[in-house]
């Protein structure tokens, strides 16, 4: 195996024996440092990163795992692998994924980058590298009560083929459900990996996760704080959190210490309100039927600008400034820009501020992802370096409903064929008569009654020609036709053939000749059903 599982076993240390029965969950952490790249300069900090954690975890007590330098398929290995521990544990668990390492962002998705990758164009990053939602979903879809992300993974792009096209840092992404995510720097924005044993984000952390019974949003706040002063303003960490349950990494009292109280949440909505648009106008703003696109924040609204300038009017420009770093909101920033303008604080915040609405337009147009959310874009920071990605994405969702509104023709249509017309049959006048009968031949001939029982069905229309009578009841029959044998005309009564053609030329039955068996021919036609006269020319049937 490529990869060096190592399992720490938990020491009974004073602050982990001191845990109660009621902070005393079950814990689990994976922790993946990469550092010795293949196809890039090697980073010296993510190996010493990982190992430092893992120390801190265990003796908070984690069970941990730790998987240095790992390939792609290694990577994948290890977090299935994981994500069946956390199982096996049950519903009550606290899992932890700590990564270092190089990071992607391309068309607003975030990509871990395993030491193996080799990337020379931007379609290679999906291939050869591990989505963050890939390991986000394997946490998501294991029950256990919190679960806890932090990446030092922002570090600059060092593939420098896919530098022009792909946008600087990681892009924002919103915790599911019971889960926080914690980043070193800002979306948008380039971690360090720092001059020391460790990156200023995992030496800031290190520091502020001992302090007994901070709880864990605050202690990210902490550290934004510190790796922000340590930097100079230039990295600054961020958090989503969608926690449901309090976690504190040891217990006890936490100490008093300059931290905002506020809920707010960590992303905010912009103040900037897209124009309307029509679908397919071409315009900024146009959506899906016409609908306008609306700035999506991936967290809620926090507190107001106006609440946050009448907190700060009371503040000096440096407390003011502390509260609104560890705040990290744009309603704190913005309350901050319109009371204090010296340098270099005012600055810095600036700059957070323009990033910061950048990355939130960003993040709605990849969300909504149709054609108005991308010309908004591009209509609002047509010189940022998402700019390319945006075109990109515009032509492919545009693409994309040409495709959905144009039918696709499955093969040729045949019309159906022609159903023949029904005649329709007459009814009787008197319903109570039995339907007529036709009597089966007998072995001596054919003989066919017809029985006077009211007028008879009207026959077709003749093809040429009158209706024709023969004898003394004018029947109608059909046309006069060349016999089928090269004889004489056969007469169709009604238009049907009543028997074959004799030899004589005539039809059986006809004045030609009599019926078989009988004296001559024989009517029954009377209004009282007596026999008609007989006689040379009537019309032989029975």
């Amino acid at each position: 195996m490529a990869w060096r599982k190592l399992t720490v076993a938990i020491t009974a240390l004073g602050a982990f024996a001191a845990l109660s029965p009621a902070t005393a969950e079950p814990r689990m952490a994976l922790v993946i440092g990469n550092s010795a790249y293949q196809a890039v300069t090697e980073l010296p900090n993510p190996a010493n990163d990982a190992k430092a954690m893992a120390e801190l975890l265990a003796a908070a007590g984690f069970e941990v795992t730790t998987a240095p330098d790992l390939g792609q398929a290694e990577m994948r290995r290890a977090v299935g692998d994981f994500a069946a521990k956390v199982a096996e544990k049950g519903a009550d668990t606290v899992s932890l994924v700590f990564y270092a390492g190089h990071g992607l962002q391309v068309d607003g998705e975030n990509f871990l980058v395993p030491v193996d990758a080799r990337i020379s164009r931007e379609a290679d990053v999906p291939l050869q590298t591990v989505r963050l939602t890939d390991v986000m979903n394997a946490l998501a879809a294991v029950p256990s009560k919190t679960r806890i992300v932090i990446l030092d993974a922002c570090r600059n792009n060092p593939f420098s083929e896919i530098n022009k096209v792909v946008g600087r840092g990681l892009a924002i992404v919103d915790a599911p459900a019971g889960s926080i995510v914690s980043y070193s720097t800002s979306p948008g924005s380039e971690a360090e990996d720092g001059s020391g044993a460790n990156s200023p984000y995992t030496g800031a952390f290190l520091t502020v996760a001992k302090d007994p019974g901070v709880p864990i949003e605050q202690a990210f706040k902490r550290v934004r704080y510190a790796v922000h002063q340590a930097t100079a303003g230039r990295q600054t960490p961020w958090e989503s959190s969608s926690l449901t349950a309090d976690f504190a990494f040891f217990p006890g009292v936490a100490t008093s210490a300059p931290v905002v109280a506020t809920s707010a949440p960590v992303v905010a909505a912009t103040d900037t309100k897209p124009p309307t648009g029509a679908a397919g106008t071409g315009k900024p703003g146009a959506g899906p039927a016409g609908q306008q696109v609306a700035a999506i924040s991936p967290r809620g609204a926090g507190r107001s600008v106006d609440s946050w300038r009448s907190e700060l009017r009371t503040k000096s420009q440096f407390e003011a400034y502390e509260l609104v770093v560890r705040d990290d909101t744009l309603e704190a920033y913005q309350a901050y820009l319109q009371l204090f303008s010296a340098a270099p604080y005012q600055t810095r915040v600036r700059e957070i501020v323009e990033r910061r609405k950048v990355m939130i337009a960003w993040y709605t147009a990849v969300t909504v992802n149709t054609p108005g959310s991308y010309e908004l874009f591009i209509a609002q920071y047509p010189g940022t370096d998402l700019f390319g990605t945006a075109q990109r994405l515009l032509g492919r969702a545009a693409n994309r409903q040409i495709a959905i509104a144009t039918p696709v023709a499955v093969g040729p249509v045949c019309p159906p064929a022609p159903v023949p017309a029904v005649q329709p049959t007459k009814r009787r006048a008197d319903r109570s008569e039995k339907p007529e009968k036709t009597e089966k031949p007998s072995k001596k001939g054919r003989r066919t009654a017809v029985r006077d029982d009211g007028p008879p069905p009207p026959p077709p229309p003749p093809s040429s020609g009158p209706p024709v009578s023969i004898g003394v009841i004018g029947i109608p029959i059909g046309p006069i036709g060349p016999r089928p044998y090269g004889g004489g005309p056969v007469v169709r009564p009604g238009g049907h053939s009543h028997g074959p053609v004799g030899p004589s030329g005539g039809m059986r039955g006809t004045p030609t000749g009599p019926v078989r068996g009988s004296s001559g021919p024989v009517m029954r036609g009377g209004p009282t059903g007596a026999p008609m006269q007989r006689g040379p020319v009537g019309f032989g049937l029975r």
